[in-house]
């Protein structure tokens, strides 16, 4: 071998196992998740999952976001929002393995608004069929949403006025004007509901969770469950106004930190998005209601004031 040989660096070719699909999806919004108990990525970071949009679908009709700016799920525990203004539109799932062998990402997907799971988990054998088909057997006996859901009723576990979905620790709840989560803690919030105890009642509040920049979820009337359990997906912000006379008497004051260590408050006399400019996942916030005249209430003895 010649001194010249000796000197190339060399760039070895690893083959990988691909599997690509397109699923196709009506108008709405949608997540896409890993299913539970899946192992995590090996030392190449395989398996993984990538989300984006199909060939010849434009940027307007579909918009796909994930915590990593190129679509990259991973092999678990992550989850991408898609949100299909056109529909019926297809987005692109590709898994990719390397040569230890071992399955695929399982994927799940969920309806976002009306909260219901799909028939089945997204395989590579079914990652391209159409997710519209609903499945009565996932649904609570109730009709209402299962946990993995957004938007659904919050049950018998919320006894607090504020209960929230933390990760990697479940609900935990606090009274208005108590901050819920932990600043400083670095785990997210997946979702949230308030339900107000007094004067101040569940039907005189509503909210919304910010899913990216200027994507909101639709509107939650008090005592329902605002974001998602379960799927690994952060809110990165939220929105609380009172509704009705109250308004004109009262206002929400919010105040919030986020896991990049960013502390946000609520414009003085404005009900507005509370978020940070980062875009980082919301970790904790406080709710206090306080009167226009500048007394701290906490949601008692607001009626007639």
């Amino acid at each position: 071998m010649s001194d010249t040989d000796q000197e190339q660096p060399h760039h070895p070719i690893v083959d990988l196992k691909a599997g690509a699909h397109v699923m196709t999806l009506d108008a709405g919004v949608f997540c896409v998740f890993h299913a539970p108990g899946q192992m995590e990525a090996g030392p190449s970071g395989l398996p993984g999952v990538r989300i984006s949009r199909a060939p010849g679908i434009s940027e307007d009709a579909v918009e796909v976001v994930t915590f990593e700016a190129d679509g990259w799920m991973g092999a678990a525990n992550s989850a991408a929002l898609i949100r299909v203004r056109r529909g019926p539109a297809g987005v692109m799932v590709t898994t990719y393995q390397d040569n230890a062998g071992g399955s695929s990402p399982r994927l799940q997907v969920i309806r976002l608004i009306g909260g219901v799971p799909v028939d089945r988990p997204l395989t590579e054998e079914t990652v391209d069929e159409e997710v519209e088909k609903i499945s009565p057997e996932l649904q609570q006996p109730t009709g209402k949403a299962s946990k993995a859901s957004v938007s659904g009723v919050v049950g018998s576990e919320a006894v607090r006025e504020v209960v929230v979905h933390v990760q990697r620790r479940g609900d935990v709840g606090g009274a208005i004007g108590e901050w819920v989560g932990q600043p400083g803690s670095k785990r997210w919030i997946e979702g949230f509901s308030i339900r107000p105890e007094g004067g101040l009642l569940a039907k005189d509040i509503e909210y919304q969770a910010v899913l990216g920049r200027g994507w909101l979820s639709p509107w939650a009337e008090g005592g329902q469950f605002c974001g998602s359990r379960g799927m690994s997906l952060p809110i990165l912000g939220l929105r609380v106004r009172l509704r009705g006379d109250l308004s004109s008497k009262w206002r929400i004051k919010l105040s919030a930190s986020f896991t990049d260590g960013t502390k946000v408050d609520s414009p003085e006399g404005r009900e507005e998005v509370l978020q940070a400019e980062s875009l980082a996942p919301l970790e904790s916030f406080r709710l206090e209601v306080v009167s226009m005249k500048g007394r701290e209430k906490r949601g008692v003895s607001t009626r007639g004031a």
